[in-house]
């Protein structure tokens, strides 16, 4: 059995991986309490104290930002999936009955895709996560609502251009049923769209749920990677540690997802690829 791999996969995969490690095992890393404050130690820089205790240095309240970037790492990982399950599973759903059906369904979902992406997305996000308040769910749903569509267009297209090949049409003379040839047929063929897209998706949903923190409509109880660069612009030149450190997570998880998505993408379509390396 031959793997075939490319750089940017390589690359996606250590990214994310050391991402997904750190936040998996955040209670046990953090030296400190992410919400605890420590006025006597506040503002202090990680460059002029070179301290274990503090790694990162602390904010305007104390608190230790290593610990709240692990944490808040934690949190976007959550509210990524979470956006690229619920856009994922009813995109593909709604796409599909469009693609397949065809007629005067397929129009009306289609309008209501047109519908949505008439409004820019994060104008959408913000006003659905204004309605929701400051909570995990609703930054879910507003990122899910702006998501859904891309994953109904590429679904409808692609059953659309399966649904009339020969092996589907001889499945259909043979007697199988709608479900049958949906989850034989067309399934596994929409699947590899659907993956590479949700895995680029990934870095959107993140770097997006960080926007919306950022702007002041995120998970205030809670550490987040918006928020805290939010926070530190305060105290950009006193302090830019505390911007650095949360900013600089943000980029490392959106450009590790991105690798990871396009290395996909070369593996199911080895005609986009040009550079490759072959394992085992």
């Amino acid at each position: 059995m031959k793997i075939i791999v490319n750089r940017s996969m390589i690359i996606g995969i250590i990214l994310t991986g050391a991402m997904v490690l750190l936040a998996v095992f955040a209670p046990w890393l953090a030296p400190h309490d992410p919400n605890k404050a420590n006025l006597d130690e506040r503002l202090l820089s990680p460059v002029l104290t070179l301290s274990t205790e503090y790694p990162f240095g602390t904010d305007h309240h104390g608190r230790c930002i290593f610990s709240r970037t692990l944490f808040a790492t934690r949190l976007s990982l959550i509210i990524g999936i979470s956006v690229i399950a619920v856009s994922l599973v009813a995109g593909t759903i709604m796409g599909s009955i469009a693609g397949y059906t065809g007629g005067i369904i397929d129009e009306m979902i289609m309008r209501v895709v047109d519908a949505f992406l008439s409004f820019p997305g994060l104008f959408v996000a913000l006003a659905v996560a204004g309605i929701f308040g400051e909570s995990i769910v609703g930054l879910v749903i507003a990122l899910s609502i702006v998501e859904w569509t891309l994953y109904a267009r590429i679904s409808r297209g692609s059953v659309i251009s399966v649904k009339h090949m020969e092996y589907v049409s001889a499945s259909r003379l043979m007697g199988a049923g709608p479900s049958h040839i949906f989850r034989h047929h067309i399934l596994p063929h929409i699947t590899s769209p659907l993956l590479v897209i949700s895995t680029l998706g990934m870095g959107y949903a993140i770097l997006a749920a960080a926007s919306l923190s950022f702007l002041g409509f995120g998970v205030s109880s809670y550490p987040e990677l918006g928020m805290m660069v939010s926070d530190g612009r305060h105290f950009l030149q006193a302090a830019p540690h505390i911007m650095f450190f949360p900013g600089m997570f943000i980029v490392i998880i959106v450009l590790g997802f991105n690798f990871l998505g396009d290395g996909l993408r070369d593996i199911f379509d080895p005609r986009d690829s040009k550079e490759r390396w072959r394992l085992f």
